[in-house]
């Protein structure tokens, strides 16, 4: 029996508030909920153990900055939260840590500045750091995804693996908060050509029948936000499934 697919719901920090990017564009933001803890206690309450928080103010400061958000959350919850936004310094990540990440996501970092991010794996070992492997028209994309660069994501992920990685978060960014369905053949692509990866699903998620569709073809993992914010999954049917 498969172990059926983690759903980890995002929650995007600016100034503090839940919102949601599309295509990670700045100008295209909605704020859902002026107080995260609020949003995360009823993921909590609906059986969701997992939670993916991003700094986007982090992103474009390049250091993290909503920490006191992510410390709130730990202390406040029982969620494993995996935090990702801007991390690029031994320091951010000290700071991420103790404020009660139990994982953090490196994307930009792994690409630009290779050898930090290969220490950090080797320093806190694959349970703790994840790669972020932002995918545009199959290529990885970095800096908030404001630059595209020449990598496949295949090879990218391949050549970390390489190196130990085991969990990647993949998110298709031309689909972000688009609600247009996830990356299908992409994931399809990764799982055949790296079976022992942990690969999370993200990006694109419009109903519990993309989640379904992710699960079947054994997918570990999927991160959907905008989904749930726009109630196109609703949390009583991701505790139906979780059940």
């Amino acid at each position: 029996m498969n172990k059926k697919i983690e759903i980890i719901p995002a929650i995007d920090i600016i100034e503090g508030k839940c919102v949601r990017l599309s295509q990670g564009d700045y100008s295209q933001k909605t704020v859902y909920n002026e107080n995260p803890l609020e949003v995360a206690k009823m993921f909590e309450s609906a059986g969701i153990s997992r939670l993916h928080l991003v700094d986007l103010d982090g992103a474009k400061a390049k250091h993290i900055v909503n920490y006191k958000v992510l410390e709130t959350i730990a202390s406040k919850t029982n969620l494993v939260i995996d935090f990702g936004g801007g991390l690029k310094s031994d320091e951010d990540l000290e700071i991420a840590f103790n404020s009660g990440a139990a994982m953090i996501t490196g994307g930009s970092i792994a690409v630009k500045e290779k050898e930090t991010f290969l220490q950090w794996l080797e320093n806190y070992g694959n349970q703790k750091i994840i790669l972020g492997a932002d995918a545009k028209d199959g290529k990885i994309a970095v800096s908030g995804w404001q630059e595209a660069t020449g990598l496949s994501v295949i090879e990218f992920i391949k050549s970390f693996h390489k190196e130990g990685i085991k969990k990647v978060i993949s998110t298709d960014i031309s689909r972000d908060g688009m609600l247009s369905g996830p990356a299908f053949d992409l994931y399809s692509e990764i799982l055949e050509t790296l079976p022992e990866v942990e690969i999370i699903a993200s990006g694109g998620i419009a109903s519990m029948a993309d989640i379904l569709k992710l699960d079947e073809m054994g997918v570990p993992g999927v991160i959907t936000g905008k989904a749930i914010y726009e109630n196109k999954v609703s949390l009583k049917e991701i505790e139906r499934f979780i059940l």
